[in-house]
Formats: structure tokens, C-alpha cells, sequence
């Protein structure tokens, strides 16, 4: 059971979020949303573009929309969100197996990437729409080979954009970064604020 704060009242829409990411959902939960979760089964190795923050764009817009078409979000709010990782001009999402994480390791130590994550919010009530993506720059540690093998055999990069992430084993090896933390994890609060405000909706009137 969750408690409302003093003169707080139900939110006046509903909030649907077009993930499965369990950061994505932590992330909205902890600045006071309470969204529901409809996966939206999108094909994302099916899609491209010509830069890896438009294809994060693309990736983020496509799960919102097939989430909106569906008659569970009518009257909602939809948001679909995508994570890749800019390194060399390259689109990096999850590795597909052990040696590929691994590869992506050794490439990355010691060096910066960017991490876009593309934003997509849809109000299937009026018909509208506000994109965006969020661009962190990722200061990588230098694990060594004998901890790059550790953190591998764990599964989790093999599941996470990038091969890394920053609420997890993975943490020590990341040296710093500029720019927002939550848009690393998957969604970028201050982004999402500002594409709720093109669609006239305050952030505040989302609050459970």
C-alpha cells in the first residue's frame, strides 16, 4: 500500500510506459509516477537509421506506437524510450552473446562513448505526440582482462544497451559522466518533463 502525500490527488491521467525495462520503470516510480507496463514486442534489430541518435529516435517512437495503437492505452499517455551507445559513429545496443560483450569491453576501456536514449510520448487521447533524444557522454574506466571475463559471466551486459550500466556490476568501470544520470539508466526525467509540457501536460499533474 502506497502513501499520498498531505493535499495530493490521483493523477488525471493514466501513464503508460512501452518498456520492460525494470530502470526505466525504477526511474518514473521515483520521481512519483505510478505507470502501468505494456511491452511493445517491436522488432528492433528490424529498424535503422543514419546516425545512432536518430536510431534511438526511431527505436523509441516505434515501441510507443505500437503500445497506443493498442486498446489498453486508449486515453493514455504512452512513453517508448530507446538506449544505444555512440562509440566510433557506431549504434551500440545489447551484445548479442558472451564474446561480443566481451569485445565491446575491451574497445570501450579507456575511452568515452555517448549514450542516446530516444523519447517518445504520446497522448492517444488528443492525438499527439513529442520526440526527443538525450545524449550522455561515458568516461569508461580500464577494467582488466581478468575483470572484463567476471563481469561478462555475470549475463548482465548481455542484457543492458552498450554491454554496461551504471545501476549495476558494472558501476566501478565507469570512470564519470557528463550529462543527465537517469538518461544512462534509460530515461531522461528533466527530457521527459519537457515533452509532457509540448503536450500542455505538467509533470506535477502526472504525480501519484
Amino acid at each position: 500500500m502506497t502513501s499520498q502525500l498531505p493535499g495530493a490527488t490521483a493523477p488525471a491521467r493514466r501513464l503508460v510506459l512501452a518498456s520492460a525495462s525494470p530502470a526505466r520503470l525504477g526511474l518514473l516510480r521515483q520521481a512519483g509516477l505510478a505507470p502501468e507496463v505494456v511491452v511493445s514486442g517491436v522488432d528492433e534489430d528490424a529498424l535503422d537509421a543514419p546516425t545512432p541518435a536518430e536510431l534511438a529516435l526511431v527505436l523509441a517512437e516505434a515501441k510507443a506506437t505500437a503500445v497506443a495503437g493498442r486498446a489498453e492505452a486508449a486515453g493514455a499517455l504512452v512513453v517508448g524510450c530507446d538506449s544505444v551507445l555512440e562509440l566510433d559513429g557506431q549504434a551500440l545496443g545489447k551484445p548479442a552473446d558472451a564474446e561480443e560483450a566481451t569485445a565491446r569491453w575491451k574497445a570501450m576501456r579507456g575511452r568515452s562513448g555517448v549514450l542516446q536514449t530516444g523519447h517518445c510520448v504520446i497522448d492517444t487521447l488528443h492525438g499527439t505526440r513529442a520526440s526527443a533524444t538525450a545524449s550522455t557522454t561515458v568516461h569508461f574506466g580500464e577494467p582488466t582482462d581478468a575483470e572484463v571475463a567476471a563481469y561478462v559471466a555475470s549475463g548482465e551486459p548481455l542484457h543492458v544497451a552498450g554491454a554496461f550500466t551504471l545501476d549495476g556490476r558494472s558501476a566501478p568501470f565507469v570512470e564519470g559522466i557528463e550529462g543527465d544520470h537517469g538518461n544512462v539508466l534509460g530515461l531522461s526525467m528533466p527530457l521527459l518533463r519537457k515533452l509532457l509540457a509540448e503536450l500542455d501536460i505538467p509533470v506535477t499533474s502526472l504525480w501519484a
